[in-house]
């Protein structure tokens, strides 16, 4: 039976000082709150090193919001899994809606970056999601089916069996709007069953997520 995963993903937000803040109060409410769910946070990169100190023997754990597939360089500005390795990440989010709008993120790029990350033993939380014109045109599955394929199309089947999904429609990201609960589930089984086609095997453990407003 797959354990549930919630993931907060911080972006651009919070300070040190406030994230330590912001941890104690998270552990705090996780000695009240009787879940089995692995809850896993994404702090800006200059936090991960205070989140994952203050998590240090607890269930909690660190991920990372990005990371540049190459493994070292003149990349300014970039950070390499190697280097989320060495901080203790356990998982990251790739693909992210933000990346591809305003970075120009394209699906072989996002493609590599799950493999370079499975390849260090990092999860990579995998983004996909349709815009709202798609969504008016009825194209949601279309475009859900076309982002995994190519984001996922390289990796051997127990590399695939290792990869979290998260539906996240771009219409829903900072809007205030959400999908239904109805139309996430349908839409979780519909990449399901195009996951197992890509591993041509059981997806029941995979776990796939939903996140927007």
């Amino acid at each position: 039976m797959r354990q549930p995963l919630v993931v907060a993903n911080w972006k651009m937000n919070m300070t040190t000082p406030e994230a330590k803040d912001y941890c104690q109060r998270l552990q705090a409410l996780m000695q009240e709150a009787a879940t089995a769910a692995e809850v896993v946070v994404c702090p800006p990169y200059t936090a991960i090193e205070t989140v994952r100190a203050a998590f240090a023997g607890t269930d909690l754990q660190v991920g990372a919001q990005n990371f540049f597939p190459a493994p070292k360089g003149a990349y300014t500005g970039e950070v390499s899994i190697s280097m989320l390795k060495a901080l203790d990440c356990s998982y990251v989010i790739v693909g992210h809606s933000e990346r591809r709008l305003r970075f120009g993120e394209t699906a072989e790029t996002i493609g590599e970056k799950v493999k370079v990350a499975l390849e260090h033993g990092i999860t990579p939380i995998l983004c996909v999601g349709e815009t709202m014109s798609e969504r008016s045109l009825g194209m949601t599955e279309k475009v859900i089916g076309q982002q995994l394929l190519t984001c996922l199309k390289h990796l051997r089947p127990e590399q695939l069996a290792q990869v979290v999904v998260a539906y996240e429609p771009l219409w829903a990201i900072g809007t205030g709007r959400s999908a239904t609960a109805k139309d996430a589930a349908q839409l979780a089984k519909y990449a399901r069953q195009r996951l197992q086609r890509l591993m041509n095997g059981d997806t029941n453990a995979m776990r796939i997520l939903y996140g927007g407003s």
